[in-house]
This record gives C-alpha cells, sequence and structure tokens, in this order.
C-alpha cells in the first residue's frame, strides 16, 4: 500500500473534526482529519485513493479480556449456544459423534435457559457419544461435561471437583483441560491465529489475552509470541497477563522477565479470587438462592491478595484479578486495603492495577477503587446474555441480589476507569453488541450513551493496559492510523436517558455520530492497524 493514502466520501469519528468525511493517513499515522472541499485540495498524484461510499471509519476496538486458544478452539468446535433443552444438547452431540473422530470438543452450553433448567446426566452423555472422550465446556468456561472414558483418561476420580459426573470443577476440571487441550505448538498457533483473525474481522486491533496456568501452560504464551514474532504485523496487537501469584518484588520481575516478551503487560488477569456464578464458584456473603447448601469457593484470601500487589506494585508491574461474587469482591477490597496500608495509596494508584469482571460491587469496593485508581475490565455482554427477570442471575441469586449487577454506568459515574472487553469465548467477540448491551442494560441506572460505551472499548483499552501513547484509540493529526470501516445504515448520537430523545441525527450537535442499533448491528468491512490492512471483507 502506498505510503499517503486518502480515506473520502464517508464519515470519519473523530475529536478533531465531528464533521469530518475524509481522511488520509501517511505510513501508520493520520496525518489529516477534515471534509470533501478540503480534501479536494490536497489529493495529488502521491496517493491511493479509497472511496468510503459512505461507510463510518471510527478507531478500532480493544478486547480488554480474552482467550486466544480457547476463543480459537471454540470456533472449531461443537457450538452448544443454541441448544435450548437437554434433548437438544444430547442430539447435538450425538451427531458430531457420529460425524467426526477423536474426541467430542465443544462449548456455549448454559442449562439456566433450558425448560429442565438441568445438566445431562453421565448416563446420556455416554450414551450419546459411546466410549468416546467428550469434553463440553460451560458458556463461562468455569466448569465442563465430561464423559465417563475422558474421566478414565484424565485420571480425575478422587479429585476435587468431580463426584462422578458429569459435571467437573476446580482440580478435576483444571486436570480434564490439561488432558484434552494439550496440543503441539503448531496445533496452538493455529487456534491462536483463527482467534486473532476473528477479532480482526470484527473491527478490534488489540486485545489483552488472559493467560493462567489452569487455563493453559506457559507453552501457550510461548506460542503465542512466537506466532506475533513471525505474523504479528497482520494480526490485532496482543498484550499478554499470565495470572500467578508472587511473594516478592524479585519474584515478580523475574517471573515477568522469564516470559522475555515486549507484549507482557502484567501478572494476573484471570488471578482467580473466585468462580464464576453459572458454575456456582463465584463467592458470594449469603448462599446461591437455587443452591442453598453452596455460596461459592474463595480461592485467595486477603494476605495473598495483598503480598501479590505489593510485590507487584513494588517491581512496577500491573496486577490484575478475577473477581465476581460480593464475598470475593470483600477480600479484593480488603487485599488492596492491606497492601495501600503498607506501601502508601500514592504507591497503589502508580501500580495502575486492574480488577476483572466485578459483577457485584457496593459503595465500599467502589470508593476504594476510585482511591486506589484501579481499573475495572467488564463484559457489558454478561447482563445482555443473563440478566433481567427469570434470567441467570435472578435464579442464581434472587431478584434482589441480581438488580444490581455489572454496573457499568454506576462506575463511570463516579470517576472509576472503565474498560469493555468479552471474555471470549465466554461471550462473543462482537463491540457494536457490546455497546447496546451499555445502551440496554437491564438496570436502567446503569445505562450510559454509545458514546461513552465507544470510548470505554476503544480509548479506555488502551489505558487499561498501560499504554503510553495518550493519542491511542483516536483518529486525530499524530494518532496511529488504526481503525475500522463500517457498513451502517444510519448514523446518529446515542443516549439511554429517558428525560431527552433517545437519539439525534442533529448534526449541530458538534458530537461525532455512531451506528443506530436498533435493528441490526454494522457490518466489519475492513480493519487497519498502523496503516497496514489486516482484514479486508471480500
Amino acid at each position: 500500500m502506498p505510503a499517503l493514502v486518502m480515506y473520502r466520501n464517508g464519515a470519519i469519528y473523530s475529536a478533531a473534526d465531528p464533521f469530518a468525511t475524509a481522511m488520509l493517513i501517511d505510513g501508520g499515522s493520520v496525518a489529516w482529519v477534515g471534509q470533501e472541499a478540503a480534501a479536494d485540495a490536497l489529493i495529488d498524484e502521491r496517493m491511493e485513493i479509497v472511496d468510503l461510499d459512505g461507510a463510518l471509519v471510527a478507531p478500532a476496538f480493544v478486547d480488554s479480556h480474552a482467550h486466544l486458544t480457547e476463543t480459537g478452539v471454540a470456533l472449531a468446535s461443537l457450538d452448544l449456544s443454541g441448544c435450548t433443552s437437554v434433548d437438544g444438547f444430547l442430539a447435538a452431540v450425538s451427531e458430531r459423534a457420529a460425524t467426526r473422530p477423536g474426541p467430542v470438543i465443544g462449548a456455549g452450553w448454559d442449562e439456566s435457559t433450558w425448560p429442565e433448567a438441568r445438566t445431562p446426566t453421565v448416563e446420556e452423555l455416554d450414551t450419546a457419544a459411546p466410549g468416546r472422550e467428550v469434553y463440553l465446556t460451560r458458556v463461562d468456561v468455569h466448569s465442563g461435561l465430561v464423559s465417563s472414558a475422558l474421566a478414565a483418561a484424565a485420571g480425575i476420580h478422587g479429585l476435587d471437583g468431580w463426584d462422578g459426573g458429569p459435571v467437573a470443577v476446580r482440580e478435576a476440571h483444571t486436570r480434564v483441560r490439561e488432558h484434552i487441550l494439550s496440543f503441539d505448538a503448531g496445533s496452538r498457533a493455529d487456534h491462536q491465529r483463527r482467534a486473532l483473525q476473528h477479532l480482526a474481522s470484527h473491527g478490534y486491533a488489540a486485545v489483552a489475552e488472559m493467560a493462567a496456568p489452569h487455563i493453559g501452560t506457559r507453552a501457550d504464551v510461548s506460542a503465542l509470541n512466537d506466532l506475533l514474532d513471525a505474523e504479528g504485523e497482520d494480526l490485532p496487537a496482543v498484550r499478554i497477563y499470565w495470572a500467578e501469584t508472587v511473594d516478592t518484588a524479585q519474584q515478580a520481575r523475574s517471573l515477568f522477565d522469564d516470559f522475555d516478551s515486549p507484549r507482557m503487560a502484567g501478572l494476573g488477569g484471570d488471578l482467580n479470587i473466585d468462580g464464576s456464578l453459572g458454575s456456582r464458584t463465584a463467592s458470594l456473603r449469603e448462599p446461591y438462592a437455587d443452591a442453598p447448601s453452596t455460596s461459592g469457593c474463595l480461592y485467595l484470601d486477603a494476605e495473598t491478595i495483598a503480598t501479590h500487589v505489593q510485590a507487584c506494585t513494588e517491581a512496577g508491574i500491573q496486577a490484575a484479578f478475577h473477581v465476581i461474587g460480593d464475598a470475593g469482591m470483600d477480600e479484593a477490597v480488603a487485599g488492596f486495603r492491606l497492601a495501600a496500608d503498607r506501601l502508601g495509596i500514592a504507591a497503589i494508584q502508580r501500580g495502575r492495577h486492574r480488577i476483572e469482571h466485578a459483577e457485584m460491587l457496593d459503595e465500599t469496593a467502589i470508593d476504594t477503587w476510585l482511591e486506589l485508581g484501579v481499573t475495572v475490565s467488564m463484559q457489558p455482554l454478561f447482563d445482555a446474555l443473563w440478566g433481567g427477570p427469570h434470567g441467570q442471575y435472578e435464579q442464581r441469586l434472587g431478584g434482589e441480589r441480581s438488580a444490581r449487577m455489572n454496573e457499568v454506568g454506576r462506575l463511570l459515574t463516579r470517576g472509576v476507569p472503565v474498560c469493555l472487553g468479552s471474555d471470549s469465548p465466554v461471550t462473543e467477540m462482537s463491540p457494536w453488541a457490546t455497546v447496546k448491551a451499555c445502551l440496554e442494560h437491564h438496570t436502567e441506572s446503569s445505562r450510559i450513551s454509545a458514546r461513552a460505551a465507544f470510548v470505554a472499548h476503544t480509548r479506555a483499552g488502551y489505558r487499561g493496559f498501560g499504554d503510553p501513547d495518550p493519542l491511542a484509540g483516536q483518529l486525530v493529526p499524530g494518532s496511529e492510523a488504526t481503525f475500522a470501516i463500517w457498513a451502517a445504515s444510519e448514523l446518529a448520537v446515542q443516549t439511554p436517558d429517558a428525560r431527552v430523545s433517545s437519539w439525534s441525527t442533529d448534526a449541530r450537535a458538534g458530537t461525532p455520530m455512531l451506528p443506530v442499533l436498533e435493528d441490526s448491528l454494522p457490518t466489519c468491512l475492513g480493519t487497519v492497524r498502523r496503516g497496514r490492512s489486516i482484514f479486508r471483507r471480500a
């Protein structure tokens, strides 16, 4: 591609000119943003001209929390997200077993949406795929269905989290994954490439990879780094988190440096304080409404959290923790407060640490994250999938507790930094669906405007993993030429505020407009990273 490329005859989402229709790219940077008359005056024989034909050019999205190998596996595996009953689920497994050799691997099932509201029995699973190793991850990936053949092959009998099946959690689930997902380097790279190409085709140009020992070995990170070293210019940028606790600054620095990668962003991410609501392993103050015998699982206590935060802070490394339940959040708050007592609030603020998911927050937690400068990485599609009347949250927690979940608007209103992601393969990598979920949150007070959600899913993503470029995630002169091109039927300024019109196309507002998301989602026509095309729709 020539160094100078003029994109014109479209809509450019830019703070430099809210009415821009054209943009000039010089190599990997934005050289100019403006309107058609000025573009006519600038064009010369050195430039390639790209006619946008009315399409929208906007900063590319950042997925702030994803699992690339797992996403690649899910994309190539049996998709169980569309199953609506136990019988339909078993039929899909049976058909897969009858048509493909080897282990039956699938993902995405959610029994909370089925009329039976139960998982299949181990006998039903073994009947659907006789003698086969079967591993089917629940949508939250914190548990999985395991056939008798796989349980025997993985040696999980007697392990914590296995009572004869078919659901495996905790230690048993980790052992099953180690057995069934033991890919060679080439296969890992294939899965990772597939996931990254999928990201690019949906308008993403960057992603935070949340690697962890219970998800994949260090070989997973090595394979990813090798892939990016060889093909990285043609793929989205990746920042890597590794979820392993440390006790001292020296240990933190040694572990971080041992990966020998400029893509490393921090120690944590899916460093689990607790589990998930769907698998009833999120740690709750009160028992689950639909399983009164359990309040979930707490994997890290306040002292362990504090020690990790202190070690990472002293080593100048970002720490991050997965936490979902309210009791888990209490432990996170206590741990960070202990670290702040030891090092001082200013030191913790400089650490730019993160909390992932944060589905259940009270005022104490919000005050803590605001005071300590902690970024909260959230997944709005959790609410779209499981919030509202009769949804999974209400089933698990009851009406009162489920009414205040995933409150992105509450955090942003208070000034807490928020970035957005998919947790793929838990939810789909669909950026406009994520923005729409923020507009239509089941809790009205948690809704935010399309623009606020867009910023949280673009610029804030770069800030979330510590990108030093102040212009990252913007299209203004001097910024990186990283953007996506969208076919959208209509653009508007959209707000969830019931006191005003829900959307406006009044250009006099001087606010860059985004696609209307009421009836359909925009289609990605192309994604460009640093001036280089990483996806182009045929």
